[in-house]
């Protein structure tokens, strides 16, 4: 299995079986202006909610694509209405098998609206079961002490959100790391926004303190699960 961030939070990844693409911005993005839109074909794009900032990409990847959208039941019925009916709905708490693996949908502490202002439900992580691994997907999101229903899950990796401001910074992402028990942790949602500008080496000497194995990925960067 292997991972490529294509910058903020948008993450490729790859598992035998198919590809994976978490929370599609891209062309907005400045900082990821070298990466072609057209050449991401993911087999699956999932959301975690519906900021503009996690979907600016998605029509047009979808399109492309033809992939099937995971996402919470209310963007569901806001994707149908934009004729996007390659959907697969979920909510809090829920799981589903699908042919790559186990997705199981958990909670997140953000807000979480479309860009034309239609409720979007609540946010979300994902937690991955595939190809022999567990993979947390945290997206946009505050610590929260639900955090701690992940711990026994022996997870292999953690995205989580280090950029403060709009969510959890790297104080808190390393209570998370804790409250989860995950040693491998991935940054993402910095840098692309000056209030989320993240001073690198010391969020790293945080990370090192307190014995966490933290990457915080170039954009076109692939790293091996």
């Amino acid at each position: 299995m292997k991972a490529t961030y294509f910058g903020h939070a948008t993450i490729l990844l790859e598992t035998d079986k198919a590809k994976l693409l978490f929370d599609p911005f891209i062309t907005p993005n400045e900082l990821a202006k070298g990466i072609d839109i057209g050449s991401i074909k993911p087999d699956y794009i999932l959301l975690t909610h519906g900021h503009i900032d996690h979907v600016a990409d998605l029509f047009t990847i979808q399109t492309n694509s033809n992939a099937t959208v995971i996402c919470i039941a209310e963007i569901q019925g806001w994707l149908n209405k934009n004729d996007v009916d390659k959907v697969h709905g979920m909510n809090i708490g829920g799981s589903f098998n699908f042919n790559f693996g186990r997705v199981k949908m958990v909670s997140a502490i953000h807000s979480s609206s479309m860009a034309d202002g239609t409720y979007g439900g609540n946010p979300a992580g994902y937690v991955i079961y595939a190809d022999g691994k567990k993979i947390y997907i945290a997206g946009d999101t505050a610590l929260t002490y639900d955090m701690k229903l992940l711990e026994d899950e022996n997870l292999d990796w953690a995205f989580l959100p280090v950029g403060d401001n709009y969510t959890m910074g790297p104080e808190d992402a390393v209570k998370a790391a804790s409250f989860i028990n995950c040693k491998n942790i991935i940054g993402v949602h910095f840098d692309t926004f000056p209030a989320i500008k993240l001073d690198h080496e010391a969020a790293k000497s945080k990370f090192a303190a307190a014995g966490l194995n933290f990457t915080l990925p170039e954009i076109g960067q692939t790293i091996d699960l």
